[in-house]
């Protein structure tokens, strides 16, 4: 499989190249070159294959044979090695539970699956590979716990001040070995452009690679999800429309690949906090990106989502053929909280901020009577403890994966600007 940069001014490269390199050299986001429908048959059977069997046929067109494939199947038992429910809150709608991983979010499998391969490709390389990630939120905590330990690799991760959760914090501030943690006073979208400008600067880039989904590596995995919900709901024998919590768009884009390679997908919301860029551009047409907005559902607070131009691509950058497949909107903080009170009242389900704005869109779209819908719930609760507990008449139980790093004290290194990370990088 070939990938080629999403703005055409560099060559063609292999799916080794993409993981290890994270962006083309113009700068722009690989996409691979060919896009094969998986079987009829599989499709119509995938109740008689396992998780593992799942993955593996989704994933193996896209690595080729670059990794061999007994190396792929033992790199997806460990990255898919947690379950993922689907759990009815509503006559026609269910929340698919991503969160039963190390770090309890979605990000799980995707930062295991890059961490994997990337070992696997550095295995004979004496020089060690700089992973260079923003996080909004729990994409900081899944790398960390990622690459914990892996050889020749050093991780370098970027949060925004006083921005994330004190639990999301701990997850990506407190690991030690080769994770380190640059606290950056901004919003999310700071951490972002400095990634992205270290990538431009030829004095380090040649020792980096980016984890944020704007990786292959980290974003093509993220299909497994839809296909396990698939197999999960399948039986309903009703349309499935699927509400994603939408930041950066990197799952969402993965839930329409997934409808590329044959999985029957109605239709795909994207569901957004007050960061509007998406849900505008569906109205007027006009992508205009802007400064991101604190909010409850932090991980969202995304101003210039990086995938959304893969989406764009994987609709020939039609506008209407988009808008026929994909809704998007927005919610307010207030909107949020009503929702997990509604969830909770109706059926006890606990919800954290951002699946409840999955929830928001689907009642926003109106399911029809043939149709089911399915809400990605990214984060278990406990990772926003206090929104949670201010707002439903709950006490979370913290789970082993979180009591564990409660107590552990927080290593960052405060930075401000480009070159506190440049100069962070080279020392």
């Amino acid at each position: 499989m070939n990938y080629y940069s999403l703005l055409h001014n560099s060559p063609k490269t292999t799916f080794k190249n993409a993981v290890v390199n994270g962006i083309a050299p113009d700068r722009g986001l690989y996409f691979p070159e060919n896009i094969a429908p998986l079987s009829k048959h599989f499709i119509d059977h995938i109740s008689e294959y396992t998780n593992h069997e799942i993955a593996f046929e989704v994933i193996k067109q896209f690595v080729g044979d670059e990794i061999p494939e007994e190396k792929l199947k033992e790199i997806i038992a460990k990255t898919v090695s947690f379950d993922f429910p689907t759990v009815k809150v509503d006559d026609n709608i269910a929340s698919l539970e991503l969160f039963h991983g190390p770090t309890m979010a979605f990000k799980d499998v995707g930062a295991k699956f890059m961490a994997q391969c990337l070992e696997y490709f550095n295995k004979d390389n004496d020089d060690e590979v700089t992973v260079l990630v923003a996080t909004s939120g729990d994409t900081g905590g899944a790398v960390a716990n990622g690459f914990l330990g892996t050889k020749g690799v050093n991780v370098v991760i970027l949060y925004p001040s006083g921005k994330v959760s004190d639990i999301q914090e701990k997850q990506l501030t407190t690991l030690g070995q080769n994770i380190k943690a640059l606290e950056v006073n901004g919003v999310f979208d700071d951490c972002q452009e400095m990634v992205k400008t270290a990538f431009l600067d030829k004095e380090i880039t040649k020792t980096l690679t980016s984890a944020n989904s704007i990786n292959v590596a980290r974003w093509l995995p993220q299909m497994f999800y839809f296909f396990f919900a698939y197999k999960a709901l399948h039986k309903t024998q009703k349309e499935l429309v699927f509400s994603v919590p939408s930041g950066n768009f990197g799952n969402i884009c993965a839930g329409i690949m997934a409808q590329k390679l044959g999985l029957p997908i109605k239709h795909f919301v994207a569901s957004t906090n007050i960061n509007d860029t998406v849900p505008n551009y569906l109205v007027n047409g006009i992508y205009n990106p802007k400064p991101s907005k604190a909010t409850i559902s932090n991980a969202m607070d995304v101003g210039n989502p990086s995938n959304f131009i893969r989406i764009q691509e994987l609709f020939n950058n039609d506008i209407e053929a988009l808008r026929r497949a994909f809704s998007s909107y927005s919610f307010t903080d207030d909107e949020t909280r009503s929702a997990m009170k509604k969830i909770h009242s109706s059926s006890g389900y606990v919800s954290d901020p951002h699946g409840a704005v999955g929830y928001l869109g689907l009642k926003k779209y109106g399911l029809k009577e043939n149709e089911f819908g399915v809400f990605l719930e990214t984060a278990h609760p406990v990772k926003f403890l206090d929104v949670v507990e201010d707002t439903l008449p709950v006490s979370v139980e913290i789970p082993e994966q979180i009591r564990g790093i409660m107590n552990r004290k927080k290593i960052a290194t405060k930075a401000s600007s480009y070159q506190d990370l440049k100069d962070f990088l080279m020392n």
